[in-house]
């Protein structure tokens, strides 16, 4: 039976992270990292941790980071050496600057064949430094022990150390590299298991205690949560809150708030704004945040510190001190809100209406019903029909396509669990972090529908999460995909102004006639091309428990 120093190492490496609170791994296949992957699959037999398989490292990258997100512990990721090491910076860089607790193990070859022109060797110690909270070269095994390194990448991860300016760290991604030499895997020892164990708790930090008098507005970007909500509530100010937020809901929310930070009277006001969260989705919050008159104070949440302005307090939390309300200047933005609520309910088919027995209102609902089924769906239709379906056990992805703009602009106030990957806005891994979401959610009890919206391009760029091995669960999950056939957010940015038209069709719009039925049949998803509303509302309400894709035609 052959001895092996690397799977000797990788089993205690495995079981000490599962002590420390990591319930998930994923795996992507290579030989390097056999030892590390066969101590994984040997705890996943045992029960104590849950072992995913993505071919593909950049899958594997974002189906970690979509578990992450909705479990907020640490989840490893396993790739061998080489590119497959590379394909997880696109997951590596969203977690930094979205702040997801990531642990990325890559193995490698030893010291010696670095540099020398070996197979599948490159520079892979530093490779991820600008995106993680902590770097560490592990020593090859029988020339050092990787005991403790488990520890310290599980508490750098979840932000549970102190960073230099005394404040809490952030939670993040971790690069562990992990060099070994031949024989790669071996035997693993008699009585090999670990004991699930908690990650470490973050530090608490003195909230900052905000007076009311300024005149305040509270923002809530990406990944604001409920936090947002909660002080806007606290210190009875409006609440501006992006619809990836997760905290667009509440007495004080804002609707239409684009075209009321424009207005001077409202808007050119403010005094002061307490931001948590990425805001990425208008200009006008941007702009906002730029002001010199206007005080800002950013909640830590990320890996980069909000500083548009040049002098933004930036702090771990914050809390509202005792005072008077300011009435009138809440007043002011909740009747500006009310005017400005975008109701789509016309458009939605009345389901108590149809199923009256007074033959009036019947009627109506008929003719209404009716109405809807000749009108195509557009976007608005399309995000509103999401919206509606989706309730708290439910999970909701958006992508970084025109839809989620749409959905900023038109739609109203409801506390779901929200997800976005907003803290680069790229288009890549949208599906595989669905995925991760779906997959989390579910295994911790949740008995709803993950839905990821997003456009077709988006879709296309990552096809491959549709991939997924045939002896693993299968999530509930609901893909919808507004077709448009090709990029038209480029239709609303600058360079429709300036590009020819041929030009930007050919650069940006990029049409394709990509059939996605064929692709949902070659990766075994059902599927469905709706057109309608009714057919829209009915095929998301009644999801039969497996995979679906359903693609919304769209005019450009």
């Amino acid at each position: 039976m052959t001895v092996s120093r690397a799977s000797d190492a990788a089993a205690s490496l495995l079981a000490e992270l599962v002590e420390n609170g990591v319930t998930d791994v994923v795996i992507s296949p290579g030989s390097r990292s056999q030892a590390l992957a066969l101590a994984a699959t040997r705890l996943a037999r045992d029960g104590v941790v849950r072992v995913h398989v993505r071919i593909d490292e950049r899958v594997a990258g974002f189906t970690a980071l979509g578990i992450a997100r909705e479990r907020r512990v640490p989840v490893a990721v396993i790739c061998t050496s080489g590119t497959a090491a590379a394909n997880l910076l696109p997951a590596a860089m969203e977690a930094f600057h979205s702040g997801v607790p990531l642990l990325l193990l890559t193995a490698d070859r030893p010291p010696e064949l670095r540099g020398v022109g070996a197979n599948q060797a490159t520079v892979q110690p530093g490779l991820f430094d600008p995106w993680v909270r902590l770097s560490m070269d592990a020593p090859v095994p029988g020339d050092g022990e990787w005991d403790d390194l488990a520890a310290r990448a599980v508490t750098a991860a979840m932000g549970a150390d102190v960073d230099p300016s005394g404040l809490p760290g952030i939670a993040g991604p971790v690069h562990v590299n992990l060099p070994s030499r031949e024989p790669l895997s071996g035997a693993l020892r008699e009585g090999f298991t670990a004991t699930p164990g908690a990650a470490p708790a973050v530090v608490a930090a003195t909230p900052l205690a905000l007076e009311r008098g300024p005149r305040t507005i509270v923002i809530a970007g990406a990944d604001a949560g409920p936090a947002a909500e909660e002080l806007a509530f606290a210190g009875t100010w409006p609440l501006i809150a992006e619809i990836v937020s997760g905290s667009r809901y509440g007495r004080y929310v804002v609707h239409g708030y684009r075209e009321l930070l424009r207005d001077d009277a409202l808007g050119g006001r403010i005094e002061r704004a307490v931001v948590l969260g990425h805001p990425t989705l208008s200009r006008e919050v941007a702009a906002l945040l730029r002001r010199d008159d206007v005080e800002v104070i950013a909640v830590r949440s990320g890996g980069e510190e909000l500083n548009l302005n040049g002098r933004t307090h930036a702090v771990a939390s914050v809390t509202v001190t005792d005072g008077a309300a300011d009435r009138s200047w809440l007043g002011a933005w909740l009747e500006a809100s009310a005017a400005s609520v975008i109701d789509l309910s016309e458009n939605a088919p009345d389901q108590e209406g149809l199923l009256s027995t007074d033959f009036a209102a019947r009627r109506d609902a008929v003719r209404v019903e009716l109405e809807a089924v000749r009108r195509p769906l557009d976007r608005e239709l399309l995000v509103d029909a999401v919206w509606r379906a989706t309730w708290p056990h439910d999970r909701l992805m958006f992508g970084s396509s025109r839809l989620v703009r749409v959905a900023d602009a038109v739609l109203g106030g409801k506390k779901v669990p929200v997800h976005s990957n907003r803290g680069l806005a790229g288009i890549d891994g949208t599906i595989s972090t669905a995925t991760g979401i779906a997959l989390a959610s579910q295994a911790d009890g949740a008995a709803g529908v993950t839905r990821v919206l997003l456009g077709d391009l988006a879709f296309l760029h990552d096809v491959g999460a549709l991939l997924m091995p045939p002896d693993e669960g299968q999530p509930r999950l609901q893909v919808i995909v507004g077709n448009d056939g090709g990029g038209t957010i480029f239709d609303s940015l600058e360079v429709a102004s300036s590009a020819p038209r041929d030009d930007l069709d050919r650069a940006f719009y990029t049409p394709h006639t990509v059939q996605l039925e064929q692709i949902a049949l070659a990766y075994g998803w059902e599927y469905q091309r709706i057109t309608t509303r009714a057919a829209l509302d009915q095929a998301l309400t009644t999801p039969t428990g497996g995979r679906q894709l359903i693609e919304v035609p769209l005019e450009r």
